[in-house]
């Protein structure tokens, strides 16, 4: 097969940032996908309806003339969250999900959540509602090993959750392990999971072999070479419950090179080459469309894209890193040559 054409993908977790940096990373987004749900990790979070349609103002303020790109809101769940805004927002058609981060757990995760029952009263007000709730799946104990943390997470906080809040919906975010892959098996269409496409490229190896590259430093942190193949068989199954979510996260170089990193990988330049070589690599290119552009849509509610998509097989011609006036930032380098480019 030499060409492929998709309905428009969607990404289905993304971090745009603000001001200068959202103003660079955006088009390479817009460029290729036609919605994203929009991650509220900002400084200070977007907690409230206002604040969510504020950061949407600016979104679409940044979008250059002539892209075509709609972004997905959502709030950043705290232990004070009120849910009557919560349900006026979802009603308004602004906000398509609420963000659950454990406190600490990733970039800029400090107003996240400590105490799950008190978050118990919004959480059922958005099951009766509707609302998906996005997570991020990792404790932040520090006794418990990083690379066992989403594990734990699953066993000791998504399922109680789940088991207490009957009827909500719920995406496991940048699932890394066979573990969250065999528990998403195990559910109803109510759970769906994202799969970001670092993750199905790098182990830790990547990161640690031979020096440390900050630049494959993510929060999920990759795991073992086993759970990256437990991915690429989710995602190129073809199964509905999992779907695109780039989790590109971009930091400037300065940053990620501190004595203290920033964790993310910034993947928006290239994401659909890459996925075109991973499914061409498990002869499953007839499920793309399926995973970046159909099951998303299916889980939250929306029609699918009724544009396309083409990738041709030929090497793309794309840049290592993309300027901003904060600094440069490197766009994730999977490793490998690339052989497909998005016409």
């Amino acid at each position: 097969m030499t060409s492929l054409t998709i309905a428009r993908p969607d990404d289905w977790h993304l971090h745009l940032r603000d001001g200068a940096m959202m103003r660079a990373v955006l088009p390479w987004t817009a460029r290729d996908f036609a919605r994203a749900i929009i991650m509220p990790n900002l400084v200070p979070p977007v907690v409230t309806g206002d604040q969510a349609a504020a950061y949407r103002d600016r979104i679409l303020s940044a979008l250059p003339d002539g892209m075509d790109f709609d972004p997905l809101m959502t709030l950043y769940l705290t232990e004070d969250t009120d849910a009557d805004d919560v349900t006026a927002a979802h009603q308004s058609g602004l906000v398509k999900a609420v963000k659950l981060y454990p406190a600490g757990a990733t970039t800029n995760s400090a107003s996240g959540v400590t105490n799950f029952d008190n978050i118990r009263p919004v959480l059922e007000r958005m099951a009766e509602i509707g609302l998906p709730l996005c997570v991020h799946g990792e404790v932040t104990d520090h006794d418990i090993d990083i690379f066992d943390r989403e594990a734990v997470f699953i066993d000791r906080v998504l399922d109680p959750i789940r088991r207490a809040t009957p009827g909500l919906r719920v995406v496991m975010e940048h699932i890394t392990t066979s573990n969250a892959v065999d528990y998403a098996r195990a559910q109803d269409d109510s759970l769906g999971a994202t799969i970001t496409t670092h993750h199905l490229v790098i182990n830790r190896n990547h990161i640690l072999a031979g020096g440390i590259k900050p630049h494959y430093y993510c929060l999920p942190v990759a795991k073992r070479e086993e759970h990256r193949l437990a991915l690429r068989a989710a995602a190129t199954s073809g199964e509905a419950r999992f779907f695109l979510g780039t989790d590109s996260a971009p930091h400037t170089d300065a940053n990620k090179l501190l004595p203290c990193g920033c964790a993310g990988c910034f993947t928006a330049p290239n994401t659909l080459p890459i996925l075109a070589q991973v499914f061409e690599e498990e002869s499953a290119l007839d499920r793309l469309e399926a995973f970046t552009s159909r099951n998303g849509p299916k889980f939250y509610g929306l029609p699918i894209n009724k544009g396309t998509v083409t990738l041709v097989k030929s090497a793309p011609t794309l840049p290592s890193h993309v300027d901003t006036d904060e600094g440069p930032v490197t766009v994730f380098d999977p490793g490998f040559d690339l052989m497909w480019s998005v016409q």
